[in-house]
């Protein structure tokens, strides 16, 4: 009898937590699309220990998410932005702030109000792009 490992389904979820799957990445991705640039802010946001923060960062730079704005020659400072890639994960990060509100009510929220260029206070949602129905997940099927 072969004792072999299951072959995991190929998935692009899979390759997308490889870089964002870590317990900061997306909280230090939150703190950038926040307007939090420099590394002793988004530590004091987050709450990564220095050497956990520097590790996560540095991996969403390698992996094109964010990039590294030098802002001081002496001592070397930087700030960090999102890439395009990062700025696409903005509807993300509010879906999944939108899930937490619902679904965990008796942890902590997000205090803040997200207004969207309409004026209104934005209640975010995934829709179809060829019909501009909203997805519930239930509606699709998988090929």
């Amino acid at each position: 009898m072969t004792n072999t490992a299951p072959v995991p389904r190929p998935c692009s979820i899979a390759s997308a937590l490889d870089v964002l799957g870590e317990r900061w990445a997306l909280l230090m991705l939150r703190e950038v699309h926040y307007g939090v640039h420099r590394f002793d802010a988004i530590q004091r946001n987050v709450g990564a220990p220095r050497d956990v923060l520097t590790k996560r960062l540095n991996r969403l730079v390698e992996a094109g998410v964010i990039e590294r704005r030098q802002y001081s020659q002496r001592p070397p400072r930087f700030e960090y932005h999102p890439t395009a890639a990062g700025d696409d994960l903005r509807p993300v990060l509010l879906l999944l702030d939108a899930w937490g509100a619902r679904w965990m009510p008796d942890r902590p929220q997000t205090e803040d109000t997200f207004i969207h260029d309409c004026g209104r206070e934005l209640q975010p949602a995934l829709v179809c792009r060829a019909c501009g129905r909203p997805v519930t997940g239930r509606d699709i099927t998988v090929h």
